[in-house]
């Protein structure tokens, strides 16, 4: 398991007893570490200066809020989000946070379920500089984030939410090496969703207004079930499902 840098760093053994993290107290050896710097916590590779840090504030989450067409963009359609009507989402896969965070930006609130302690070690570090910073704190207010094996906590959910989004990491041959150098320590941190496919029926359970799946464009469809519309795009696609009791 992927260890936190403690050297007496006081937010790094937080993070580390929140999410059962082990603390090490010196560089490994190889492979990645998670360190608290830059009053941020950071995923690191020895031998590496890329770093994969969970930020809504600054970069490319900041251009996407203030640029990035609103409720024209492709996630937002998808979910059916509409000026006023405000939505209840289900994030069931939310790795880095991106697409949840923008559809909080657009008003709908966020429940957001991931299982790596890792993954969820930085989302939640993302969460909370958001919340402290002027721009971003109304945004994260709407913003849940609970670490947990979706599967296992979709089937014994009782409560129900308008929509249900399913992004789970779907490994293509020959993508890897063209993703950057942070997206492509995320995947194999990740690794592949291999339960991906049980996802879909209890989220039709739960869900009041439909079920959302972001795939690759040729992806095959989740537990290859057709969805009843979908919204493609040039490298990714949407597919929508209604919902079954």
């Amino acid at each position: 398991m992927i260890g936190v840098l403690s050297l007496g760093n006081a937010p790094a053994q937080a993070i580390a007893t929140r999410f059962g993290l082990p603390l090490i107290d010196a560089l490994p050896a190889e492979g990645r570490y998670l360190l608290w710097e830059n009053d941020q916590l950071e995923l690191a590779t020895v031998g590496d200066k890329a770093r994969v840090v969970v930020d809504f504030v600054e970069g490319a989450q900041a251009h996407r809020r203030k640029f990035g067409g609103g409720l024209g963009q492709p996630v937002a359609r998808a979910v059916g989000l509409k000026q006023g009507a405000p939505l209840t989402v289900l994030d069931a896969t939310a790795g880095q946070g991106r697409d949840a965070f923008v559809l909080a930006s657009l008003g709908a609130t966020l429940t957001l379920l991931e299982r790596s302690p890792v993954a969820c070690a930085l989302l939640a570090d993302g969460l909370a500089r958001a919340s402290e910073h002027p721009d971003t704190a109304t945004i994260a207010a709407r913003m849940t984030l609970i670490h947990a094996d979706s599967l296992t906590w979709l089937n014994a959910c009782e409560q129900q939410f308008d929509v249900v989004f399913l992004d789970p990491m779907f490994p293509e041959p020959g993508k890897r090496a063209k993703s950057k150098k942070d997206m492509a320590a995320f995947q194999d941190l990740i690794g592949g969703d291999q339960d991906a496919d049980g996802l879909l029926a209890p989220a039709r359970r739960i869900a009041g207004k439909r079920i959302v799946v972001k795939r690759p464009r040729h992806a095959p469809w989740l537990a290859g079930v057709k969805p009843d519309f979908d919204y493609p795009g040039e490298s990714t696609r949407f597919d929508a499902y209604l919902p079954k009791a």
